[in-house]
């Protein structure tokens, strides 16, 4: 596994799934919080905009070590 949780983790990064919420055009990502499993898996990937205000998380599932899913919220 890369130090990125793996591939999914990066592609979720870099995608469109990582923009700003609709509504909030001029809101741009200032900080991200990683929070871990007790496995060392990423959990949740919280993005906080220029006020320290969260924007969204992205909540990873797992299945046999590998992810399964990311939701956003």
């Amino acid at each position: 596994m890369s130090q990125w949780g793996g591939e999914a983790t990066q592609n979720a990064i870099l995608s469109a799934i990582t923009s700003p919420p609709p509504g909030w055009p001029q809101a741009r990502v200032n900080k991200i919080v990683f929070i871990y499993n007790a496995d060392g898996s990423i959990n949740t990937i919280q993005f906080f905009d220029v006020n320290n205000n969260l924007l969204f998380t992205l909540t990873f599932a797992y299945s046999s070590g590998s992810v399964l899913s990311i939701m956003r919220s």
